[in-house]
């Protein structure tokens, strides 16, 4: 049987298709695949296999290097002197655990289905094509415009760790419009030797990352340990203006609370360990190990670095911009350089880690026709996502030249949390649900009250006047969150058990990860949410116009689960199938 001609093959054809965009929208977004056929056929159309080269070890390292980057530099000093005071420790400890909890949502899933697009991947055998093509476009230029920043962020903090100015290593181009207008052609530099590398080799990258990490790791090590010698214990509960409130928990638990939601994002980085699971030896036992090992790891470290400024300075002294650098001016100079040079060194790993996760996301994405199937192919010789990593190098590239990392900062966060929130809620709904076996409805209904709560408790935190009421609304939302949890565990039977590695006490770590993504959600500001409506604007007009068309012309040559006019669907007995085990 002849195939039918493709939607852009002529200018008729295409037109002809965009009338028809209404069905074949409400026939391709609610569409999924089954896992094995993810770990099948539509791995196979990138043509070459990633090599299996990494092991725990690996990931862990990886982890580490994708999330302790220059940030935590940053963000400690602002989250201890706005928020938490010397309590930042304790910050630390609750962004660590929801992190924690998020990394075994992610685990569930890579263990399962060792594929390399991460929550794309997910998304698509959970919620649909549509969800999981939203989602994932906002977290490649999510990973686009964050890796930016980060290569422009290199080259202030080796400006500081050699003693030249940044001024010295930009110059200004007076055409461009003012936040565009400063070339940088060091972090250029920068994105196109890590683009070369990741091209290069998974193997000889993981190397690299691993001696990268050490060294930042030793660096942060030292850091710690000047402070605790060079500290006082009294500046855990005494700030130096008598006016300002002292003890340990100088603002309270909300201070508390608003400290961790601020530092949190110190932690993003580590779902980029997922998109990795396609090239892991033994997924089953290293998957597990490397996710939540390293979640557990920098969680330690930073409760040390807090913990060690919280020594060095009175929170009400700590510099908001450059905390331990600025703790050590003055007194030792020399300090400060070894801090520069720390923070360079977890920027490149940072930087590394997360282009490999991106081209990894768009290599997957490639696969399901939504993009062209160009990114898809993994080139025979070097076993990389060659075309993804290249054409996302050059564009991260591009951006890191012109724009201001003002700019870029204003443009991330909200797309990882967005994922993290989608990946808990999929979780909950693939072990209750099997399509066409068990009715949906339960499980969404559930996962809508209890995002309703969640949101219900982020607005009266952030929004509701301080007093008795305040808390009692605070105390109703977690109360109605546990009741609701607490009836679905009891009522509706779970369908799935996962075979090798699940998350534990379901469905309470995934409620709770959901709970707390939601209010990491409410602690970001007005133009994340702006960016966030654009781009997802943007990504739902790409997939009207472009993204549909292809999918629906890909079932139709058979390469999207279809074969005879009938929709292979997804059976508690595909998880049994033996090519399926891992």
């Amino acid at each position: 049987m002849e195939s039918p001609p493709s939607s852009f093959s002529t200018l008729r054809s295409y037109l002809r298709a965009l009338a028809q965009t209404p069905s074949r929208f409400a026939h391709r977004a609610p569409s999924v695949s089954s896992s094995y056929e993810e770990l099948s056929w539509v791995k196979s159309l990138s043509g070459s296999n990633m090599h299996k080269s990494l092991r725990w070890y690996d990931l862990i390292g990886l982890g580490i290097g994708g999330m302790v980057g220059a940030g935590v530099f940053v963000t400690t000093g602002r989250a201890s002197r706005l928020y938490a005071g010397p309590a930042i420790l304790i910050s630390y400890a609750i962004a660590g655990l929801c992190a924690l909890l998020s990394a075994f949502c992610y685990t569930e899933f890579a263990v399962h289905m060792p594929v390399a697009g991460g929550s794309f991947s997910f998304l698509r055998i959970t919620f649909g094509e549509f969800a999981a093509f939203l989602t994932g476009a906002n977290l490649i230029m999510e990973y686009v415009m964050s890796n930016a920043a980060v290569a422009r962020g290199f080259t202030s903090y080796l400006s500081a760790a050699i003693g030249i100015p940044t001024a010295k290593w930009r110059f200004t181009a007076a055409a461009l419009p003012k936040g565009f207008n400063e070339i940088d052609l060091l972090a250029v530099a920068v994105v196109l030797t890590v683009t070369l590398i990741i091209c290069y080799s998974t193997r000889e990258s993981s190397i690299l990352n691993m001696i990268l990490t050490t060294l930042h790791i030793l660096f942060i090590i030292f850091v710690v340990l000047m402070g605790f010698w060079k500290g006082d214990w009294n500046n855990f509960t005494r700030p130096m203006n008598p006016n300002s409130p002292s003890g340990f928990f100088p603002y309270g638990p909300s201070g508390v609370f608003n400290g961790a939601a601020m530092v949190y994002f110190s932690y993003i980085g580590y779902d980029a360990v997922s998109t990795m699971a396609e090239e892991v030896r033994y997924p089953i036992k290293d998957i597990p190990i490397g996710v939540t090992g390293s979640v557990i790891i920098v969680t330690i470290l930073y409760c040390l670095m807090a913990a060690s400024m919280s020594m060095l300075l009175p929170y009400d002294m700590i510099d908001v911009e450059a905390p331990f650098a600025a703790a050590f001016n003055g007194r030792w100079e020399w300090v400060s350089k070894v801090i520069g040079v720390g923070a360079s060194f977890g920027i490149l790993t940072s930087l590394l880690v997360a282009m490999m996760g991106q081209a990894r996301y768009m290599c997957v994405i490639g696969r399901s026709s939504v993009v062209p199937p160009w990114f898809a192919r993994v080139h025979s010789k070097t076993s990389t996502p060659l075309n993804a990593s290249a054409f996302l190098g050059i564009f991260t590239a591009a951006i890191a030249l012109f724009t201001d990392l003002n700019i870029l900062l204003n443009l991330i966060s909200i797309g990882t949390l967005f994922v993290y929130y989608m990946v808990a809620n999929a979780v909950i709904y693939r072990r209750y649900v099997v399509i066409g076996t068990t009715k949906p409805w339960p499980i969404l209904s559930f996962l809508c009250l209890l995002t309703l709560t969640s949101l219900l408790f982020t607005l009266s935190w952030h929004f509701a006047p301080s007093g008795s009421s305040k808390s009692f609304l605070l105390g109703l939302c977690i109360g109605l969150a546990t009741a609701i949890t607490l009836i679905f565990r009891h009522t509706v039977p779970q369908v799935r058990k996962p075979e090798f590695w699940g998350v534990p006490f379901m469905p309470w770590l995934p409620s709770i990860s959901i709970f707390m993504n939601i209010f990491l959600l409410g602690s970001l500001d007005g133009p994340s949410y702006v960016r966030f409506g654009f781009f997802s604007g943007l990504a739902v007009l790409v997939y009207v116009l472009y993204s549909v068309h292809a999918s629906f012309d890909a079932e139709a040559e058979g390469f999207l689960g279809v074969k005879n006019g009938e929709i292979i669907r997804e059976s508690t007995e595909s998880e049994e199938d033996p090519n399926h085990k891992v």
